[in-house]
């Protein structure tokens, strides 16, 4: 797990070094609207960054917030104007029946906004996170407020995470990396 972090920062490295915050922000703004792309491990080389005085912490946490709040509410934009049509149409495709996709409009009905908080955490759920969300009639307010508290925990975990144990992973990477 760490030489994944350790490689995936090495390949996006440079790119926050040179484009700055704003490489960043597109990064995770894309992989909230569901783009594939590493935004964990893009936060992770920015912040060990912002610990080598790169930039600020604090902007980086806002840039992150920012973000992960717009890429994600995009994404719900689009999954309330589109996705229901598609996922009725096409829900087959996936196995998603009209019984399950009842199911899973329940569950948003009654835990929608502790689903968009913990799927902030979870690496494809994060990405689907909006989509499904207005897909399934999330209420926008009860969505805005989960998607804003669960962006801001995900970014200060991933931004003040390393950038206050970064040295201390460093130095103990080896023993973590064969135990």
């Amino acid at each position: 797990m760490l030489s994944f972090f350790h490689d995936a920062g090495h390949v996006i490295e440079p790119y926050i070094r040179h484009y700055g915050l704003f490489a960043l922000f597109v990064i995770i703004y894309l992989e909230s609207l569901g783009a594939p792309l590493p935004g964990e491990s893009a936060l992770i080389a920015a912040s060990l960054l912002a610990a080598g005085g790169s930039f600020s912490v604090g902007s980086l946490f806002l840039a992150v917030w920012a973000a992960a709040v717009l890429g994600d509410s995009t994404g719900y934009a689009i999954g309330h104007f589109g996705g229901r049509p598609l996922l009725l149409r096409y829900g087959y495709l996936i196995k998603l029946t009209p019984e399950r996709l009842a199911g899973i409009e329940a569950q948003f009905r009654k835990r929608g906004a502790l689903i968009v908080v913990v799927a902030r955490f979870v690496v494809l759920l994060r990405q689907l996170n909006g989509l499904v969300a207005g897909a399934m009639g999330m209420g926008w307010p009860h969505f805005l407020a989960a998607n804003a508290f669960g962006a801001a925990l995900w970014a200060a975990v991933w931004t003040f995470g390393p950038f206050f144990l970064g040295d201390w992973f460093g130095l103990h990477r080896a023993a973590l990396a064969n135990p």
